[in-house]
């Protein structure tokens, strides 16, 4: 007897002595495509049609095979065929209802391809029907929610979050996406809301769930009320917040993992996980780039969390069970997909590095802000190890410690904002990524001088990467004044030296921490002198900077009346004790010795800045990432778990 194969809906011997045999159900689909009724020959065709196991290739090519004159002729039959997939979705029979859902997504995918030029009128119309479209869809929806809060199947809930993704991301811009206004009046939320608070359901489901709702968070959310945003941000179910950080910190520590040749041991947390991932985001030189894909919409449904809902703030201590701070059993992680969903594959460019990276400080400067999330962060009671990424450097050995000190958290961040600044001087100069991560670290002492938190932390190499930074800017003046207004930046810089020796005593840790910083600053004070020479320079020419440079001068004030007080002193002490060179300790002695004759200026402001925005400032920069995990989720969706193998397994009989 022949072998059968199959290929493209084809069933041929192998001898390929006859013409191929087409399958039932393409046979079915060839009918759907004539303009007559199909039902109106076969009765019982519809019934028929969805016991049959579903061509995902064979419908999606026929529907893109046709160009739109060819489409419009069969538009009622598509519109009976999708009506009667919603109808399937009430059955009792799981493998009705399967392919039923996989008909949908065929069906949404094929007449996306037709009418990509188009607007989304036309896909509802092609659909559905303009008539039927708020019917279909509000039965659409009910049946989806209905699916996913039931104890039933989870390959059934699988395929529901799959179409709904589907739907989601029919168009690029998804906010032009006119089928989400259904999405919107028939709302989902306490469906996805039921999966991240339910163990069971989060381990399988979770992953889709927040990348589903981070999506929808982001319908026309400039543009008009979007339920979905009003909901999230007043959740307060610590089952629910918790489910999601957990979900959030398994996509994030996937990948860290892709950097387990270079880090010897993983910490648990979602926040460890952040802050490994901006760490490793970027390396300052080309050839050293490690290829790794950036997951992007995970990122995004963290700073919708952050941003919208300040309860979440509390997942960051749910998320430390090496703490002891989960009473209850450790649940399995949440599973991530192999190709996680709005993920960024490697890149030769570093867009997307660049995106992820202001969204990680995007993240931070939100949790900088929030009062709570300060609370917590400084808190002495609470301490954690964070094992961050540290980037191989020629003039620095890799760390090789594995005693990681406990300490508060807010010292992993100062920590991270200290590692990027001094990883990422280049010549492609990520400007924009340093404001923010001054901006982090303004905010954050701030928080110190308003509440006088002493923190115990190693100010100096704060101090030390501010001043090497600034001389970055000095020695690339030209270059970077080509692209940057650098003198804002710079501004920033003084101005964080500025807090420190106006309000210091209030939140350094010691006296002696007061001492250092003004040690600091002499013993640097030709960086210091540099630069004021290059504002004074712009700031008395009648140049484009003259402002810019301007403000810098006067920042200076009181950094050069410290040095112009100081060395003096310093320079009269050699002399006299007959030393050429003062150690650290004798350079300190004056120093305290001559703190009373020391008359500085007050300085206004220093501890004020302007709060985050989203839409006045970053809209432009949400609505690109949120196309760009669109594209990347309707790409992974058309090689992910549609297809019908384990589905059937699970339903191997009809009762």
């Amino acid at each position: 007897m022949a072998q059968v194969e199959k290929r493209g809906g084809l069933l041929r011997k192998s001898s390929a002595s006859k013409k191929p045999l087409k399958e039932k159900v393409v046979l079915m689909y060839d009918e759907i495509f004539m303009t007559e009724d199909p039902s109106k020959c076969s009765p019982r065709f519809w019934e028929e049609l969805f016991l049959m196991k579903v061509n995902l290739e064979y419908l999606e090519g026929k529907l893109e095979s046709l160009d739109g004159e060819e489409l419009m002729k069969i538009k009622d039959n598509i519109n009976c065929l999708f009506q009667h997939c919603i109808q399937a979705l009430r059955e009792e029979h799981p493998i009705r209802v399967v392919n039923a859902l996989q008909t949908l997504c065929a069906l949404i995918r094929g007449v996306h391809q037709k009418n990509k030029s188009t607007s989304g009128f036309d896909i509802i119309n092609m659909l559905m029907g303009f008539d039927k479209a708020e019917l279909c869809m509000k039965n659409l929806m009910e049946s989806l929610d209905t699916l996913l809060c039931a104890e039933g199947s989870e390959s059934l809930k699988s395929l529901c979050l799959k179409l709904l993704l589907c739907l989601v991301t029919v168009t690029d811009n998804i906010s032009q996406n006119t089928i989400l206004e259904y999405v919107m009046i028939n709302s989902i939320f306490e469906a996805i809301l039921q999966i991240l608070s339910h163990p069971p359901s989060r381990r399988e489901h979770g992953y889709d769930a927040v990348v589903l709702l981070a999506l929808l968070v982001n319908y026309r959310k400039y543009e008009s009320v979007n339920p979905y945003i009003v909901k999230l941000s007043i959740v307060d179910d610590e089952a629910t917040l918790n489910g999601m950080g957990l979900v959030i910190a398994q996509a994030l520590s996937e990948y860290n993992r892709q950097y387990k040749d270079k880090e010897e041991e993983h910490q648990s947390g979602f926040f460890s996980a952040l802050t490994n991932m901006v760490g490793s985001m970027f390396i300052a030189d080309a050839h050293e780039k490690i290829s790794v894909q950036t997951n992007e919409a995970i990122l995004l449904a963290l700073y919708e969390a952050v941003h919208l809902n300040r309860n979440f703030i509390t997942v960051l201590a749910q998320s430390h069970p090496e703490m002891g701070l989960v009473t209850t059993p450790v649940s399995p992680a949440p599973t991530t997909p192999a190709t996680p969903l709005g993920t960024t594959p490697p890149s030769s460019d570093d867009e997307h590095r660049l995106h992820s990276g202001k969204l990680c400080l995007i993240i931070l400067t939100c949790i900088a802000e929030d009062q709570y999330a300060n609370a917590f962060l400084h808190d002495d009671n609470m301490n954690f190890r964070v094992n961050l990424h540290r980037m191989p450097m020629r003039h620095r050995k890799k760390a090789a410690d594995k005693n990681l000190p406990c300490r508060p958290l807010v010292c992993a961040v100062l920590d991270l904002m200290v590692e990027f600044i001094v990883t990422h001087m280049m010549k492609e100069f990520p400007m924009d990524l340093y404001v923010r991560c001054i901006q982090v670290v303004h905010k954050l002492l701030c928080y110190q001088k308003k509440c006088r938190v002493r923190l115990h932390y190693t100010w100096r190499e704060l101090w030390s990467a501010l001043i090497n930074l600034l001389k970055f800017l000095m020695s690339n003046e030209t270059v970077l004044l080509a692209k940057h207004n650098i003198f804002t930046l710079a501004l920033m810089i003084v101005n964080l030296f500025n807090m420190f020796i106006t309000y210091g005593d209030t939140f350094l840790p010691t006296p002696s921490s007061y001492d250092e910083l003004y040690y600091e600053i002499i013993r640097m004070h030709q960086s210091f002198d540099n630069l004021y020479s290059m504002v004074l320079r712009l700031s008395t020419n009648a140049g484009q900077w003259k402002e810019a440079a301007s403000k810098v001068t006067h920042a200076l004030v009181n950094i050069r009346a410290i040095i112009n007080h100081f060395n003096p002193k310093i320079e009269s002490y050699a002399a006299v004790n007959h030393i050429s060179q003062l150690s650290e300790e004798q350079v300190l002695e004056v120093v305290r010795a001559n703190y009373d004759t020391l008359t500085l200026k007050l300085q206004d402001g220093l501890d004020q800045y302007e709060r985050y925005s989203e839409q006045h400032k970053e809209a432009a920069f949400f609505k690109e990432l949120v196309r760009s995990i669109s594209t990347n989720v309707r790409r992974n969706l058309a090689f992910h778990t549609l297809s019908q193998e384990v589905l059937l397994k699970e339903f191997s009989t009809i009762s």
